[in-house]
């Protein structure tokens, strides 16, 4: 059988590595299994970004590329939601492609069991946990506000007579910028 595994992160300083590591251990432990394909992303779940390497792993699987998409957990898959989540495995079953998913072996299309309703519970699951994450990120950044925090990068205070004095004396708009520790783009448009 020819495997698709789809790995997800959703931060630069998360990595891949384990859920990599856990499906082609897995794959390779069952018989007749051979992965064909590896879709890999460091992005967002929750449908606000582009994710390539899903829309790559969608394209291959409606092309039958591969017949089986193991993925570590269901919310790397996706965590829009119940319908965003149901539709993408509908489609997946539409291409005759089947879905495993590592962490949770309850949720397979080999497995009768697994209903809209469970599916439904657990993309619900997902996306609420996806909110949870971000009402958990306002609440610190607002404690950090109220506690006189200054969020955000910290402010250079520009002399601008002196760079004027500078780029009129011949000097560079980049020179000044590297020697002030400021980007050039900044100087050329307080400049204009």
């Amino acid at each position: 059988m020819r495997v698709g595994i789809y790995v997800r992160v959703s931060k630069r300083t998360l990595n891949t590595d384990n859920q990599l590591h856990d499906l082609r251990t897995f794959a390779a432990t069952q018989v007749g299994w051979e992965i064909t394909h590896e879709f890999i992303e460091t992005v967002t779940g929750s449908g606000l970004k582009e994710r390539k390497e899903f829309e790559r792993m969608m394209l291959a699987a409606s092309k039958h590329e591969f017949d089986l998409l193991l993925f570590w957990k269901l919310d790397r898959v996706t965590r829009e939601g119940i319908s965003a989540t149901l539709r993408y495995l509908e489609n997946l079953k539409a291409w005759g492609v089947g879905w495993r998913s590592y962490q949770e072996p309850w949720l397979d299309t080999g497995n009768e069991m697994v209903t809209g309703i469970v599916l439904s519970v657990i993309a619900a699951m997902a996306r609420q946990e996806r909110q949870t994450l971000i009402d958990r990120t306002l609440a610190g950044l607002r404690t950090a506000k109220r506690n006189g925090k200054i969020l955000g990068r910290p402010r250079r205070v520009i002399d601008w007579k002196q760079v004027n004095d500078r780029v009129a004396n011949g000097e560079s708009v980049r020179s000044v910028a590297r020697s002030m520790k400021v980007s050039h783009s900044l100087l050329l448009k307080g400049l204009q």
